[in-house]
């Protein structure tokens, strides 16, 4: 592939290779190709909710499913940033998406021959998380070195862009597939997309800065830096933490969505797709605002304040009353826009400020502790959903996520965390 035009031909040690538009043409084809991929995997993620919601009608197998979702990022991640820092990103995303694949595979052989058991499906969950925990550190490090700096920004919008596309995606689509094809042929869409996400990155070479230190230290050691990389600053370990706790106290409102529009609104999987729809479109709109606007020096404040508000949604969706499902829906599609306006910018922090040899361990340890958020809050909301219901966790997880984030103003640390550039010292 040394004839490939679309190479890079500068210094990969400092990802100096913007001198040229040459990097445009890589970069659209990988993320156009992810995002096809990504988008077949939402669709069928929103089939197996429902299925399980109109098999079980159980809020714990919903918080379970949510676990086998999830708690492999925590297990797991650690060693995929690593190993996403020591080998080649793409063949670590080539396998990981392969995987992934194969375990849809096996899951529609299950449905077609009748013998699917829930046990079955939290399994796949599980397995498709644990590759997740190795393809995304890797995919976020590697930005980093297809764009120039001032595209990160740009770069983290495009992939909140995408995130609210499949929300707007995936639940019409995924009602439309059951209405039309068999479930399996409906999880059928997942293999075919994951083939045509894999298949850009058979044909480009993804830059990477090499590691010269690679063979003189194990994988532990690089884990090890990458844990001196978060203990040594005060307002790495602030972002960190305020992120971790948004998410476990919020998690379970997402995850129990299907029940509040059927048990509180008396709607069904139309209703479901709508809500998950509109907060969708809210999603895309708040990254093509991310694109589209120049942000403030200090992208902090954004990602502090534009949290705050899409908590503060949550709450007050749970404070709708049962007939008035469009109120919902409306505070719903708030929380979608100004999480996507807080996500964008906290990933750009991070690929701004740390080196990007560092890149793939820092940001596994942020999936990491989102990944162990999420379970622990699903654990505590399955009891609690059956005591409080589903209301009562929108707003209780909503009104305790929105003062954290405004406690988050009170950090000096947290609020000086782009002022300098991070090295494993801290």
């Amino acid at each position: 592939m040394t004839s490939n035009p679309l190479q890079p031909t500068a210094d990969l040690a400092t990802g100096q290779e913007w001198d040229t538009p040459r990097w445009k043409p890589r970069f659209f084809i990988i993320w156009s190709g992810q995002a096809v991929s990504l988008i077949g995997s939402a669709l069928t993620q929103f089939v197996l909710v429902w299925w399980i919601t109109q098999t079980t009608g159980s809020a714990s197998a919903l918080a379970t499913a949510g676990i086998m979702a999830m708690l492999p990022q925590a297990l797991f991640g650690p060693l995929g940033g690593t190993l996403a820092d020591r080998w080649s990103r793409r063949l670590v995303m080539i396998v990981a998406d392969l995987i992934t694949a194969g375990c849809m595979l096996i899951l529609v052989l299950l449905f077609a021959s009748g013998r699917i058991q829930l046990w079955h499906v939290y399994t796949l969950m599980f397995i498709r998380s644990t590759m997740q925990a190795f393809q995304s550190p890797a995919a976020a490090a590697s930005t980093s070195m297809l764009v120039p700096p001032a595209w990160l920004n740009r770069a983290a919008g495009m992939n909140q862009t995408l995130q609210g596309l499949m929300s707007v995606a995936a639940a019409p689509l995924g009602a439309a597939a059951l209405g039309i094809f068999p479930l399996q042929g409906a999880l059928m869409i997942d293999v075919a997309t994951a083939l045509l996400g894999i298949t850009p990155l058979v044909f480009f070479r993804i830059p990477q800065a090499p590691r010269t230190d690679m063979h003189q230290i194990g994988v532990w050691q690089d884990f090890r830096q990458g844990l001196r990389l978060l203990s040594g600053n005060r307002g790495l370990l602030w972002l960190y933490g305020l992120m971790m706790f948004m998410v476990g106290v919020l998690m379970p409102a997402f995850v129990m969505a299907p029940l509040l529009v059927r048990d509180e609104f008396g709607g069904g999987v139309d209703q479901v797709a709508m809500m998950e729809s509109i907060s969708g479109i809210g999603m895309l709109m708040g990254g093509v605002l991310v694109v589209l606007m120049a942000l403030p020096v200090r992208r902090i404040v954004v990602v502090l304040a534009t949290n705050a508000v899409s908590c503060a949604a949550i709450a007050l969706t749970g404070l709708v009353p049962g007939d008035m499902f469009w109120m919902a829906v409306v505070w719903w599609f708030v929380s979608g826009l100004t999480y996507t306006m807080g996500s964008a910018p906290t990933m750009a922090i991070l690929q701004t400020i740390v080196p990007n040899q560092l890149q793939g361990r820092a940001l596994s340890l942020f999936s990491t502790l989102m990944g162990i958020a999420g379970p622990i809050g699903l654990a505590l909301a399955a009891p609690l959903g059956e005591l409080t219901g589903t209301r009562g966790l929108l707003i209780g997880g909503g009104v305790l996520a929105t003062l954290v984030c405004l406690a988050g103003f009170l950090s000096p640390s947290l609020m000086r965390i782009e002022e300098r550039h991070l090295n494993i010292e801290g």
